[in-house]
């Protein structure tokens, strides 16, 4: 029998594939369609932008190629892998072993060091404490913060916290990584340090990342970008 959880291992060109995707909210009596019948497909190693304003539906179109959400109707899969038929366990198992994020808000557990943070998501993969630590400090070197290991978030400044972030998304080197709205929160010269460090390593091992974001000057930085409007993409 094959497991859900398991691409082929035939060579893959797409990353991520959606078919006629609709997403449907109820608010008390009335329906708000988020997502209206998407078709779209991103290729591995795209460097891909949703471009939009809020309210838009690119966080939550985000959210359903993560598998955070699941759609009224439609297909996704990563992969090759049908997210949209996963239950929430293998929905979990999947995010851990295929999906890195990046948040707005950095999302550090505040009572853990740098270090701890970054190598939590090895926690989850039974990686043992030794090499999960060697694994974190590395990535915490390439995003230059080695010398902020035991730093807890609230030492550290915004820009540095989401490098922390940053390090945490990378540091299993999933094939796929989502980021939402990731330099929300920092200023116009940290903004695009921390574009740059996402995008050059990702480029470097190949990886897939999806951008969620309202900034034109961010969406130059991806090689494709997809505008999305009332829930629908435009171009």
């Amino acid at each position: 029998m094959t497991n859900p959880l398991q691409p082929n291992q035939l060579q893959l060109k797409h990353a991520i594939e959606l078919k006629n995707v609709r997403k449907v909210y109820r608010i008390g009596k009335e329906k708000v369609v988020a997502i209206d019948d998407v078709s779209l497909t991103i290729n591995k190693g795209d460097i891909c932008c949703l471009l939009g304003t809020s309210g838009s539906g690119k966080s939550t179109l985000l959210n359903l190629m993560a598998g955070l959400e699941k759609p009224t109707k439609g297909t996704i899969e990563i992969h090759k892998i049908p997210i949209h038929k996963l239950n929430e366990r293998q929905l979990t198992r999947f995010r851990q072993n295929h999906v890195g994020f990046i948040f707005q808000s950095y999302n550090l557990l505040p009572t853990l060091t740098a270090l701890e943070n970054v190598s939590l998501p090895l926690t989850f993969r039974n990686v043992p404490k030794k090499i999960r630590e060697q694994r974190a400090f590395a990535m915490l070197k390439a995003v230059g913060l080695e010398s902020y290991v035991l730093h807890k978030p609230s030492q550290m400044s915004g820009g540095q916290q989401q490098r922390v972030g940053i390090a945490r998304a990378f540091v299993t080197k999933a094939p796929v990584i989502f980021a939402d709205e990731p330099t929300g929160n920092l200023d116009s010269k940290t903004t695009n340090d921390v574009i740059n460090l996402m995008l050059n390593i990702a480029r470097e091992n190949g990886q897939t990342m999806i951008i969620v974001t309202h900034d034109q000057q961010i969406a130059t930085h991806a090689n494709r970008v997809i505008t999305i409007s009332d829930g629908n993409i435009l171009t």
